[in-house]
């Protein structure tokens, strides 16, 4: 039942571990050793705060417990502290709950907004606002929405069952009849019944419905073969393949005069290049002789060994560039003009494919329907033999056997008939039967639905007798300066002394301390924390003497399974473990405030 935590660079404390017992334990310590911090890194294993060691970018609390395992770590980004890792509490509703109701420090919302002499209605019900009330009651209410169009199926399958029951007995009926009709009609077991003419006359009737059925298909097929044949054959009307010039020839001209354009234009720009490179750096002395004069250089052309002048040589060079950008328009000029040759090329291709395809399309279209066109005749040829030998058989039949024909057919249509009213029959008592779960749920969704509506209100009121049942036991322990303390309806304390009404600001320290932890029970008893956290955490109780100290920390053991507090070594011992942080690094003057 113990549980063990491993500190580091949390709130003052850079290293520190202690053991938490069942029961009492108190934190034993002078200022700035690092009590509120244990408190904090208590709340931060929680994941309720945050506390990273100022000047430290990243901190952790391990914290082991019989049933889990809890792994912290904090890290600071760009100035804010963020934590990451397996938190005791890992729902936001749950860690709400336990920071306002279960985390007494200092700092804690509803300890802080009595000493203010605030409204508590907001910190108290502030829970509440994460528990999503709307969103649930709309999820509900489509559950309802559900329910009540399968309850209204079955209130339907209700009214339509006797129905449906009556029609399954007449057809039941109406099938004995049937059969008492077909004995009647067959005869003794040893008369000789016509069964092959009665056989014969059903194949050919079988084999005229094959035909027939056959007939309405092929129609069907020619039909929707002849759409498509004359869609095919207006598309290819459509098609005009351009003419058949070979772009070839022109495409391989076209090619060639854009290779020679690019090598000119490259042996041109390299000569560019080099020269312009030569006159920019003032280097013409690495590849000729230059005679520096007053009047001017003068340079010996390191291609043919006449002399020219540098102003000469530039002249040209300008010259080589207009050449070169003469030759770039030429390369465009080729490009474009392979470009459109190859699209020419590729779009005569595609029209040639695609006339190739829709030829070869209306050809099998053409043999499809030719080969339709003759199994119709055939199938018009078998229908017209089978029609004659239903007729044929027909007449040789006498009236018994064809009334023992239609009574069968009779039966197995009234069979089929009764087979289905029975599926339907069974559908409607199963729907019935379950009429009784849909409004079993239908009420248990209204109840959860009402129960969340009037949650607010419930938790009010408990909010409220929580309050009043801590403050008379509160008052019962202590002997405080004040009669009686309410909470009011709209969620502010009032305070009665000598009979009448008293002003907060008028009450010790100490009574105003008893006021925020009976304020922060209440919530604690209506929202119902120690079903989620077993652990109260209590720091920097000021303005109580020591036995009421002691009387404060007896009353809410009895709330808690584990109770963490701090206290001075001043203080009389208390019946339960005590934490000596003597062992731990505190980080000088970033603890908490009461350290």
């Amino acid at each position: 039942m113990t549980w063990t935590i491993d500190i580091e660079n949390v709130a003052g404390i850079i290293d520190g571990a202690a053991t938490i017992e069942p029961g009492l334990n108190a934190v034993r310590a002078s200022n700035w050793q690092g009590k509120s911090s244990f408190i904090a890194s208590i709340e931060t294993a929680l994941g309720v705060a945050t506390p990273l060691t100022e000047g430290r970018d990243r901190g952790r609390v391990h914290l082991e417990t019989p049933d889990r395992t809890v792994e912290v770590e904090l890290q600071r980004t760009d100035g804010r502290v963020a934590a990451s890792g397996t938190p005791y509490l890992d729902d936001e509703y749950d860690a709400v709950r336990a920071d306002l109701f279960a985390c007494l420090d200092e700092t804690n919302a509803v300890r802080q907004a009595v000493r203010d002499g605030e409204n508590l209605e907001s910190v108290l019900l502030e829970p509440l606002d994460f528990q999503n009330i709307d969103d649930r009651i709309a999820d509900l209410q489509r559950q309802r929405e559900r329910v009540d169009s399968k309850l209204a199926q079955a209130e339907e399958a209700a009214e339509r069952l006797p129905t449906a029951q009556e029609k399954v007995t007449r057809l039941e009926t109406e099938l004995v009849e049937l059969r008492d009709r077909y004995a009647e009609l067959s005869g003794p077991d040893d008369a000789e019944p016509p069964a092959d003419a009665q056989s014969e006359l059903a194949q050919a009737r079988s084999a005229r419905q094959q035909a027939e059925n056959r007939i309405e298909r092929l129609d069907r097929s020619i039909e929707r073969t002849k759409e498509r044949l004359d869609e095919r054959r207006g598309e290819l009307d459509d098609i005009e393949v351009t003419d058949d010039t070979d772009y070839a020839d022109a495409l391989d001209r076209a090619r060639s005069e854009l290779a020679g354009a690019r090598q000119d234009k490259e042996v041109l720009q390299s000569v560019y290049s080099a020269t312009e490179l030569v006159l920019e750096e003032n280097r013409l002395d690495l590849v000729t002789d230059v005679d520096r004069e007053l009047t001017g250089d003068t340079v010996v052309c390191w291609t043919c060994g006449t002399e020219t002048s540098h102003e000469a040589v530039e002249e040209r060079l300008d010259a080589l560039g207009e050449r070169i950008a003469a030759i770039r328009v030429t390369v465009e000029s080729a490009r474009d003009r392979v470009e459109e040759l190859e699209a020419k090329r590729e779009k005569r291709e595609q029209e040639r494919r695609r006339r190739n395809d829709l030829e070869t399309e209306v050809a099998d279209l053409e043999e499809t329907l030719a080969d339709h066109r003759a199994s119709i005749e055939s199938a018009r040829e078998r229908r017209e033999e089978a029609d004659a030998r239903v007729s044929e058989l027909a007449e040789s039949i006498d009236e018994t056997v064809e009334a023992i024909t239609d009574v069968e057919s009779e039966i197995k249509y009234r069979e089929a008939e009764l087979d289905d009213a029975r599926d339907e029959l069974t559908q409607l008592e199963d729907r019935v039967d379950q009429r009784e779960d849909f409004e079993d749920e239908r009420d248990r969704l209204d109840d959860e639905i009402r129960e969340l509506r009037t949650r607010k209100d419930r938790i009010t009121y408990e909010a409220r007798e929580a309050f009043e049942t801590a403050m008379q036991a509160v008052l019962s322990r202590f002997d405080t300066g004040f009669e009686t303390a309410r909470l009011t309806g709209e969620f502010d304390i009032v305070v009665a002394r000598d009979g009448r009404e008293a002003s907060l600001d008028a009450l010790s320290e100490g009574e105003l301390e008893l006021l925020g932890f009976v304020a922060a029970l209440a919530g604690y008893e209506s929202f119902d924390v120690a079903e989620t956290v077993p652990v109260m955490l209590v720091d920097s109780v000021g303005g109580l003497a020591d036995d009421n100290l002691h009387t404060l920390i007896a009353y809410l053991r009895e709330r808690t399974d584990y109770l963490v507090f701090t206290v001075y070594p001043e203080y009389a011992a208390f019946d339960g473990a005590e934490i000596d942080p003597s062992d731990w690094e505190v980080a000088t003057g970033t603890a908490r405030a009461d350290d």
